[in-house]
């Protein structure tokens, strides 16, 4: 979707505080214009006709319709990018990653005290997703997955000499999902970076464990990771990959905004472009912006495996295309091909290498 002039916003939310509080939020965000304010989704669907409206802001609980109901509504008669508010607690948790199952485009949490610094950071956040959403295309209907991924083991491959470092930005939540469900339990290490806030790393981490061969959790300062382990970065705070010994370790290095993220894909590829004991396999994945683009091309230059996703199977074909432009992804690929693409670069059975990306 691509837009000329401001985004037009609906928010849809029953308390009369958080519908001021987000519109507050956008009134200094010049990309944005908010057309309309709804209660409920019977007063939105009014609205909705009344201005079309780009991008919805929408509530998960509501006492007439909940959210989701309403998520899927919308997902057949007006399929526009739908932004979820969600209560920051671990039920608004999995709700939120239940909608973005669903289809909703991204999550964003209510602040628990609305003051100037809160509603900044808010509106900062949302300009940054609004963003996301003007270029946003639908992702593709889920394949299905195989049940038991192929043992990387059987490939004549040591997941012992080997280290995954995978980014990713909107539209990561589903990427990330597919590539692990197709992954095999006896992997090289995986370490990740997904923009995403604090306290829903944790939640989203055990969201993906339940789907996947290999243990999925987030990841603690000092740990060592190894193979048949995919560990998440924590929401605001920037994630390392240490050498310690003949093992990897996890090292959380600050809470300063790399490429105005934390975590940041570029702090975790530059990370691993220092390890020398082990080859490193770099993985760039959907999103907004250029983070870890030059990173990704630099782990290149270190001899690492890089792969981007391709524009096909892309929510937002923004990261991954500047790593092409750049000559950093050796190739392309859905995240559901992934783990074979990775296979078969390190087999010696190559595939095909990426296209070069067009304007």
């Amino acid at each position: 979707m691509r837009r000329r002039g401001p985004v037009k916003v609906l928010i849809v939310d029953d308390s009369p505080l958080v519908r001021a509080t987000l519109a507050r939020a956008l009134s200094d965000v010049r990309t944005a214009r908010v057309v309309g304010a709804a209660k409920d989704p019977y007063e939105a669907r009014d609205l909705i006709i009344a201005y079309h409206p780009d991008v919805i802001i929408l509530d998960l609980q509501m006492p007439r319709m909940d959210g989701l109901t309403f998520l899927r509504k919308l997902t057949i008669h007006y399929p526009v990018p739908v932004i979820m508010c969600s209560d920051s607690t671990p039920a608004g948790h999995l709700a939120a990653l239940e909608a973005i199952e669903v289809g909703a485009l991204d999550v964003i949490f209510k602040p628990a005290t609305p003051n100037r610094q809160s509603l900044q950071r808010l509106g900062a956040e949302l300009a940054d997703k609004l963003r996301a959403a003007s270029v946003a295309i639908p992702a593709p209907p889920p394949l299905p997955v195989k049940v038991n991924p192929p043992s990387f083991r059987s490939a004549g491959l040591d997941p012992n000499r080997y280290l995954v470092v995978l980014g990713a930005s909107t539209g990561g939540t589903d990427a990330i999902r597919q590539l692990l469900a197709v992954t095999p339990s006896d992997f090289p290490p995986i370490a990740m970076v997904q923009h995403m806030p604090a306290g829903f790393t944790a939640s989203f981490a055990q969201h993906l464990d339940r789907a996947a061969a290999l243990s999925v959790r987030e990841a603690v300062d000092g740990e060592i990771i190894d193979p048949g382990t995919a560990l998440l970065a924590r929401g605001d705070h920037q994630m390392q990959i240490l050498a310690a010994g003949t093992g990897l370790r996890i090292r959380y290095a600050g809470t300063d905004l790399v490429n105005r993220h934390c975590p940041s894909v570029e702090m975790l590829f530059d990370s691993a472009a220092r390890i020398t004991a082990r080859k490193v396999i770099g993985v760039l994945l959907t999103g907004m912006g250029a983070d870890g683009a030059h990173a990704l091309l630099r782990l290149r230059q270190a001899g690492a495996v890089t792969i981007a996703q391709d524009r096909q199977s892309c929510v937002v074909y923004g990261m991954p295309k500047v790593a092409v432009d750049l000559g950093a992804a050796q190739y392309q690929c859905a995240p559901r091909d992934v783990p074979a693409t990775i296979v078969k670069a390190l087999g010696g059975r190559s595939p095909a290498p990426a296209p070069v990306a067009t304007p």
